[in-house]
């Protein structure tokens, strides 16, 4: 059976498109969600086997914690557990928005959640639909993003249909993301805090609030449960094997144009600049913007990636953003969706 997809306005969502969505999530199905960072996959937080059934749709392991996302500061009760100070200068400065806080958990709160850890993650979106979501389903709600384990994220409806149809009971489909990378995740449990997660909040703005601040880069083993989601090597991830090229922009495009000669199935995600030598080379690409615009970048990383890999080609190349700030977030996701391949050239 196929998903509903259910329509509605980003800024001004229909309240009976609402109050459809809402019913089955108390009805204890899983609904695709907008925020704006990529779409999630939402459920009950309170309830057991809607929990459990987001790890069945995505094919997740129980290793990966999810994110609980709230609509006010009421629904905290019974998910955390006593807060750090940190936590209020935190939301005071980014909340609705892009940031994920790893905080102690409530003793009550459904282990499954958080992989079994001591500490949960939770946000509040900055998106009208996922808020009014919330809100009308009267619970917090665990979303991680609404897409199959390791794919790339979903940015549109589409994406999360084109992965999870029939999987899912309906997708509300309000348009593209507008950040397109998902939140930041700051654990507070550590002292100084450490980023596990770069992503909408850029890391420069949270040690703007907190001072010192630990950007925490290890991959965590597939077998070990991560403290945070978006922390395993293997994430974000095309069929076709992916690679990072490093070095100056001559020296990348000259790299992928003899990779292409020597491989005619290749691809190449590529930026502005390097159009020019992917038409002259008949290259297959699709470009990210301009390399220096992060922003950018992250707004079209995911929906670039789902187009290259539709293509079933055997291979895509690809190079890093340049700057801070979200760019940051961005060369973390091609770093999982390549594996960590990376060719210097």
């Amino acid at each position: 059976m196929s998903s509903m997809r259910i329509v509605v306005a980003a800024n001004h969502p229909d309240p009976d498109a609402i109050a459809q969505a809402a019913a089955l999530i108390r009805g204890g199905e899983v609904v695709g969600m907008p925020t704006e960072t990529v779409y999630g996959l939402a459920g009950d937080a309170r309830n057991p086997q809607a929990v459990q059934a987001i790890f069945v749709a995505k094919g997740r392991p129980t290793t990966d914690p999810l994110i609980v996302h709230i609509a006010d500061y009421a629904q905290l009760v019974g998910i955390v557990g006593q807060l750090p100070s940190s936590f209020a200068l935190l939301s005071e400065a980014f909340w609705p928005g892009p940031l994920t806080m790893l905080v102690p958990k409530h003793p009550t709160l459904d282990p499954a959640i958080t992989a079994g850890r001591d500490s949960v993650a939770v946000r509040m979106p900055r998106h009208a639909v996922a808020l009014a979501l919330i809100r009308a389903s009267d619970c917090p709600l665990v979303a991680p993003s609404a897409n199959l384990f390791s794919h790339p994220s979903p940015t549109t409806a589409d994406h999360v249909l084109n992965d999870l149809d029939g999987r899912i009971a309906a997708v509300l489909d309000a348009g593209s993301t507008t950040i397109g990378v998902e939140s930041t995740i700051i654990d507070l449990t550590s002292t100084p805090p450490r980023i596990l997660r770069q992503g909408g909040v850029p890391a420069e703005q949270i040690a703007a609030v907190l001072g010192d601040v630990v950007i925490f880069s290890a991959v965590v083993p597939d077998a070990d449960a991560a403290p945070a989601p978006g922390m395993l090597l293997k994430h974000y991830s095309p069929r076709a094997p992916m690679t990072i090229l490093r070095g100056t922009t001559p020296h990348i495009q000259a790299q992928v144009v003899a990779m292409a000669q020597q491989h005619p199935s290749l691809a190449w995600l590529c930026y502005d600049d390097d159009i020019g030598v992917a038409q002259q080379s008949q290259i297959v690409y699709a470009s990210l913007g301009m390399r220096d615009n992060g922003a950018l970048v992250a707004t079209r990383l995911f929906a670039a990636i789902r187009q290259l890999d539709a293509l079933n080609l055997a291979q895509i190349v690809t190079s890093e953003p340049h700057g801070a700030g979200i760019a940051a977030a961005v060369r973390d996701r091609l770093f999982r969706a390549a594996e960590g391949r990376i060719l210097d050239v």
